[in-house]
């Protein structure tokens, strides 16, 4: 009888939890307005130019240029030497000084493309490019492209998937499955990986060991580099980019396992990079941001992990890297997310959906 009655006491406590983490979420998600800004087709990156012009990517090819306050769309042109191909096209987009980075699937001819990165001048009506990177070698895959860019102090971060090649991620002479860090005008950094001891590695790479990462961002707290990798089934993970390390990719499985089902690796072990947060089985991890703004203050210094597959906005706080604490914003409110973007005077957040730009803020 006695068994039965703290049964009971605790089925009871795990319920009243299960119902108070419901109510809190929902209750949440309830203080939230969500309003459609304008259509687009398949956007994928984009970058605030001031306070009421965002640039944004389509995947197809297009560069557009949206007035928030009107809501008027205009056509950038661009010389980019792209090609549309399975998840490649053009990819992220960034802003910084009166220059224009964008990351995007290179036609290098045969069907065979690299994750390249070029930079303009702003000019809201014509964008003429240069390449300042390329992914060597190119490779015939239309799959696992990365890309986001970060700029910290002169230096650009860019992330750029393995192309669904596994193994070339531990590749230190080849670029894909890496983060790689060059100076802003393309030359490299005199103290890259490869000048500090790993002679064999490519002078651009920063770290190893990345399958798919679609998320990348300078925190504006501890000015560091933190990243979002998809994994394959399960192992998807938030983490942060550290100098001549080696996330793993594909000797560690991050607890997920290959899609036939046959298992990867280990989660993590010694002598490699371990991630903040993973989750298994997979969100489908996006983009990311640190959070710093006034609409949501509450949020300072918490890292937002946008998703695809569960169409979910994720809040975790990492302060304390032993007890990180996550929180799922919303689910299914504007369908697969893949791009965030904080507004850089009221702190209002900015998605790309799979067929718009959203606004989030309270009501």
């Amino acid at each position: 009888m006695v068994v039965d009655q703290n049964f009971l006491k605790v089925k009871r406590t795990l319920v009243t939890i299960f119902l108070f983490t419901l109510f809190i979420n929902y209750s949440f998600a309830d203080n939230l307005k969500f309003k459609k800004i304008v259509n687009l087709k398949g956007p994928w990156g984009s970058t605030f130019i001031n306070d009421t012009e965002l640039l944004i990517t389509e995947k197809s090819g297009e560069i557009k240029l949206i007035d928030l306050n009107t809501k008027k769309i205009s056509s950038v042109n661009h010389n980019l030497n792209y090609l549309e191909h399975g998840q490649g096209g053009l990819l992220d987009i960034l802003y910084k000084d009166d220059f224009v980075y964008i990351s995007y699937t290179e036609n290098r001819g045969n069907w065979k493309t690299s994750t390249s990165i070029a930079r303009s001048k702003f000019n809201e009506k014509d964008l003429i490019f240069k390449n300042i990177f390329q992914a060597n070698p190119p490779i015939d895959s239309g799959y696992h492209f990365g890309s986001r860019l970060a700029i910290k102090d002169g230096y650009l971060f860019a992330s750029a998937g393995e192309r669904g090649q596994g193994m070339i991620a531990q590749d230190p002479t080849k670029h894909p499955g890496s983060i790689i860090r060059i100076n802003i005008d393309g030359s490299i950094p005199k103290d890259n990986p490869k000048f500090q001891g790993k002679s064999d590695w490519l002078p651009e790479i920063y770290q190893i060991g990345i399958r798919n990462p679609q998320g990348l961002t300078l925190s504006p707290f501890d000015e560091k580099i933190y990243m979002s990798n998809h994994g394959a089934r399960g192992g998807d993970w938030f983490g942060e980019a550290k100098k001549g390390e080696n996330y793993g990719w594909k000797i560690l499985g991050w607890g997920g396992t290959n899609y036939s089902g046959i298992p990867i690796g280990p989660k993590w072990k010694p002598g490699f990079t371990k991630a903040i947060q993973y989750w298994v089985p997979s969100i489908a991890t996006s983009a990311i941001t640190i959070y710093k703004g006034k609409e949501f203050s509450e949020w300072n210094g918490h890292a937002l992990i946008t998703s695809l597959k569960d169409k979910s906005l994720r809040k975790l706080i990492f302060d304390d890297l032993s007890n990180v604490k996550e929180e799922i914003i919303f689910k299914n409110k504007i369908g697969r997310i893949r791009d965030i973007q904080v507004h850089p005077d009221n702190g209002k957040v900015y998605f790309l959906g799979e067929d718009a730009l959203w606004l989030m803020e309270k009501n």
